[in-house]
């Protein structure tokens, strides 16, 4: 039975504490750029249309060049497949809105974004699916097969994971894309991390290349480092779905800003080298933080992620994780995410862990810092 929205417990708490705190430690973004960077990577045709920018309305789809930009990072998807939005999350609910009602049945992964579950759980009945933490965060292939019913409209997975950093195996991907597809059940896929993996063996497909019923959600705000941008898009070969998921963003942001979406297209046309920058910056803080966790190993139990600028410890102390993380952030102004944050109507989620964002400059002050708290402690 549908029931309604709750407090977003992620955004409020980020809401209180991420520009109050000196050290953002659980950033789930990587690093950032500035106006002057994203220019300076412009072609003289891309630098004349800034500064010939008219402040006008856009096409409520996205403007053809951005959509074509976003179409080539794809194998077989043509731009009018791709929808933009103001960031992901309004193409999320517009998605949900547009696919499910009340009769429906979806299945999401746990632990996940809370939106993910919160949104199809106000509209119809939705079953969850845990990636087990005692075997790397794999997903039981088995229990999703058993978990569909005859009025499962929707799979949605978020790979690389946040918090979790997993990721699949391509074969294991491969068959959860093929359960969809065998009962023409839509399959979302959260790909907002796609690019930060740091061996590119481990990169999983596109979902929208490899299934016409598949939608893939990509944003400028994770991988890229681009949040200020509020440019997301919902790539997908179902263009009726598009249609009816278009007319619910009529009711929202109608368009993006042009500025912002001239600046995504300079952004994604250089994309190798934004990625490029950002899996470096989480490469180096991954040994800064192999070396934290090792200096603390009383305290924690640490595993890099597969992919993505997030990672999921756990906390061994005794005075649980919500406190150990209250205590960081209100005597030490460092930051970081308790597992209460992540809790599931669906799932299980262990309590005991925390998201740490390895995405961003600065990592080895704020480990100093950190080291001195716990030392205080």
């Amino acid at each position: 039975m549908p029931t309604p929205l709750g407090v977003f417990r992620l955004e409020e708490y980020l809401g209180h504490w991420e520009f109050r705190a000196r050290y953002h430690l659980t950033a789930s973004d990587a690093q950032s750029s500035t106006v002057r960077e994203l220019l300076s990577y412009a072609d003289d045709g891309d630098r004349d249309a800034w500064e010939r920018l008219s402040l006008q309305y856009v096409e409520v789809e996205g403007g053809p060049a951005l959509r074509q930009i976003i179409a080539s990072t794809y194998e077989s998807i043509e731009p009018d497949d791709v929808l933009c939005f103001a960031g992901a999350q309004e193409g999320l609910w517009c998605l949900m809105h547009a696919l499910l009602g009340t009769g429906d049945h979806a299945i999401v992964t746990v632990p996940n974004y809370q939106s993910m579950e919160s949104i199809p759980l106000s509209l119809c009945d939705v079953s969850g699916i845990a990636l087990r933490e005692d075997v790397r965060w794999t997903l039981d292939l088995d229990e999703l097969r058993l978990r569909i019913r005859p009025n499962t409209k929707l799979i949605a997975t978020n790979f690389p994971n946040n918090p979790t950093g997993a990721i699949p195996t391509r074969a294991d991907f491969r068959e959860m894309v093929e359960m969809a597809a065998e009962r023409g059940i839509h399959f979302l896929s959260d790909e907002v991390y796609r690019g930060l993996e740091p061996d590119d063996a481990r990169r999983l497909p596109q979902a929208a290349d490899v299934y016409e019923r598949a939608i893939s959600l990509g944003v400028m705000s994770k991988a890229y480092g681009l949040p200020g941008l509020r440019v997301g898009w919902i790539a997908c070969r179902d263009r009726e779905l598009l249609t009816r998921i278009a007319r619910l963003k009529h009711y929202l942001s109608i368009c993006n800003a042009a500025p912002s979406e001239l600046l995504a297209r300079i952004a994604l046309k250089d994309r190798e080298r934004l990625l490029a920058r950002n899996r470096r910056i989480v490469a180096e803080n991954l040994v800064l933080l192999d070396a934290f966790f090792a200096r603390h190993g009383d305290l924690f139990e640490w595993r890099a992620p597969d992919g993505g600028c997030v990672a999921f410890p756990r906390h061994l102390g005794s005075d649980g994780v919500d406190a150990f993380c209250t205590r960081l952030v209100e005597e030490h102004g460092i930051l970081l995410l308790p597992a209460s944050i992540y809790r599931s109507e669906l799932a299980p989620v262990p309590n005991d862990r925390f998201r740490i964002g390895i995405g961003r400059y600065g990592m080895a002050e704020a480990l100093d810092a950190f080291d001195r708290a716990l030392e205080t402690a």
